[in-house]
């Protein structure tokens, strides 16, 4: 049915269906708040929406006339509803941002990245206090790798460039607590005077301590103060003649000055806050985010929400911030150019995520908090032009790649596909996936492939398509899902092209998606690629062909991440100790063994009365230890 159609009658059909089904769940409804889910006969989740007072908005959705096309067309796949009743509208609204980055419904506008941001931290259970990197997981000052963060930064770029400068400037460790304890003369860190060299008492704990304090100024918006102090200390050193000294409270200050110019633009004395700028152009917007802490600009990053053209932005604004703090820490004043529709309400639940914390939206209009918005609306521009060039790039290689392998569509979905494995250990199947927004990196999957395989390549791509395919046919994603390719791309020749296709064929899918194999060329060489396409003989590609450059890239990609998943795999392996694998030895019994004999080599040959001797060791346990080596 067309869009004209289903707008002229909208009684009929699919659509009116939709719209019963709709009606049969509002009459149980009651007029309080909550989530409710509207999901497609396969179970695809299609819309996850809030509200104030469920009855009345599950309602609007009967008056289909008055729906936009967009919305005619979700109402005619719903074949169900769920509903999730809260107390408060805010409670509402924290679940539906939950709910959205979990399910990603086909109809809502959706925040792709879902990638955590870096953070500095300078830890607190060791007297001489690191600093490093973190990502993930966050712990506090008194368990064991906690510690004071700083951030988040945009990039893990800009978190190294910024350690690079505290180095510098405070001379703080960046080695490890074990590399510490074991160091019997300074590193090429203290010979370069990046670090005060505490492992070896270079410097006493008092004054390293002082340095650690310095650094944290500098981190919560004190640069200018520091550098201050620093230029009192280098003029005292001077007027001393200590000149040495004096030289290096100058390069002190000239590290914390190089860091300042790099920000491009800093907010002194606004504290902490985020900046969001909305462009949009060609039915595509951009969200550009600065992250400034302290006054301090710590990086910028771009977004571009999946979202129907036909949104407005205030709309888009009010959803991305929603689902942007999901995951994410909330500063207490986030400045906007676009006001989102439910500013109060959004204030209140960022409060909630900040335990009850005061959240403050608004959007300046004059001083210097409106240059700021101004410059990330500068930026955003241009990351919008940017991506908009590389999307355009993008189709116009799917285009070619339609036409090369004469597929019914353009394609949407390219599915590639690749093993990796040495003398059939470790082995493991990837997939990686290419569309019109270039690599989906959060829909790659490796397999772990069985042992049954032993290392048959053949054998491994067959399981990994079973799986695949398998689970999708299993859990009824459907064929026309957005998970559903239009084209795999086989890593290898004839023989698994033939492999591939038997297997589809076998789980009744061969029909529905088109399957081309990219072979090694002559003696290897990139160039002189084979393809291999069922009815057809095989073919090359002019050497400074365009699609074969594209396809070169999808095959490097899956390569890479093939060999990354292996070697991770073999790394996990070389480590597991065959102490991990008898019951009742855990964590600590393992240390204490290892500590008392040495390795497990050692273990595996210890008598039981030698085992006793091991704290935490009962006979019990030293004959189950024993028995375990020894087949008995």
């Amino acid at each position: 049915m067309s869009d004209e159609t289903q707008k002229t009658t909208p009684h009929t059909g699919p659509l009116a269906a939709g719209a019963a089904v709709i009606k049969g769940y509002v009459r149980e409804l009651s007029a309080t708040p909550g989530v409710y889910r509207m999901i497609a006969e396969n179970g695809e989740v299609l819309y996850v929406g809030k509200a104030k007072a469920l009855k009345k908005r599950v309602m609007s959705y009967t008056h289909i006339e008055k729906l936009p096309i967009r919305l005619q067309r979700m109402v005619a796949l719903t074949a169900k509803m769920e509903f999730v009743h809260t107390h408060t509208e805010v409670e509402a609204l924290l679940l539906e941002s939950n709910l959205i980055k979990k399910l990603k419904p086909r109809y809502n506008i959706l925040l792709r990245d879902d990638k955590s941001f870096p953070y500095i931290l300078i830890t607190g259970d060791h007297d001489f206090p690191q600093v490093k990197k973190h990502r993930g997981a966050r712990k506090t000052k008194n368990q064991k790798g906690g510690g004071e963060y700083f951030g988040p930064f945009a990039s893990a770029g800009t978190v190294n460039h910024t350690i690079e400068i505290l180095q510098r400037a405070f001379k703080l460790r960046n080695c490890s607590d074990s590399v510490f304890a074991n160091r019997t003369r300074p590193c090429l860190q203290y010979h370069i005077k990046r670090c005060t060299a505490p492992c070896v008492d270079k410097i006493s704990k008092e004054d390293y301590v002082a340095d650690v304090n310095q650094a944290r100024r500098f981190l919560t918006g004190e640069s200018r103060q520091i550098q201050d102090d620093f230029a009192l200390k280098m003029q005292e050193a001077s007027e001393n003649e200590n000149f040495e000294l004096a030289a290096e409270y100058r390069d002190r200050i000239k590290a914390l000055a190089a860091i300042q110019a790099a920000q491009d633009i800093n907010l002194s004395g606004m504290g902490d806050a985020d900046v969001m700028s909305l462009v949009q152009q060609e039915g595509q917007s951009c969200i550009q985010v600065f992250f400034f802490r302290g006054g301090q600009n710590f990086g910028n990053r771009a977004y571009f929400p999946r979202h129907d053209k036909a949104e407005e932005p205030e709309d888009i604004m009010n959803v991305f911030v929603a689902q942007f703090y999901e995951n994410k820490p909330v500063p207490p004043v986030i400045m906007l150019d676009v006001m989102p529709t439910e500013k109060t309400l959004l204030e209140e639940a960022l409060s909630v995520r900040r335990d009850g914390k005061k959240v403050h939206i608004h959007k300046p209009a004059r001083g210097k908090k409106r240059k700021v918005i101004e410059f990330a609306q500068q930026n955003a521009h241009t990351a919008l032009k940017r991506h908009l060039s590389s999307k355009a790039s993008e189709k116009k290689h799917l285009k070619a790649v339609q036409e090369l392998f004469a597929l019914p569509k353009m394609p949407t979905r390219i599915e590639v596909y690749d093993n990796s494995h040495i003398s059939g250990t470790n082995m493991v199947g990837a997939m990686v996936v290419a569309g019109a927004e270039g690599f989906e990196k959060n829909a790659y999957r490796k397999f772990n492939i069985k042992e049954a395989a032993k290392g048959d390549d053949y054998a491994m791509m067959r399981e990994v398509m079973t799986r695949r395919f398998g689970r999708a046919l299993k859990e009824d994603a459907g064929k026309e899902g957005e998970d559903w390719p239009d084209l795999l791309l086989i890593d290898g020749g004839k023989g698994q092209l033939s492999s591939v296709a038997q297997t589809l064929k076998e789980l009744g899918v061969y029909d529905d998606v088109s399957v081309v194999a990219i072979g090694k060329g002559e003696e290897r060489n990139a160039g002189r690629e084979q393809f291999f396409v069922a009815g057809k003989a095989p073919f090359q590609l002019p050497v400074n062909d365009a699609t074969l450059h594209y396809l070169q890239r999808l095959r490097d990609e899956v390569h890479r991440f093939a060999i990354g998943a292996h070697r991770t795999r073999r790394k996990m392996d070389i480590s597991k100790s065959p102490l991990d694998q008898i019951a009742g030895v855990g964590a600590k019994r393992k240390k204490a063994l290892l500590l008392h004999f040495g390795s497990a080599k050692a273990v595996s040959t210890a008598g039981i009365d030698d085992l006793q001797q091991v704290e935490g060791i009962s006979k019990s346990m030293a004959e189950t230890i024993y028995g375990f080596f020894n087949g008995e």
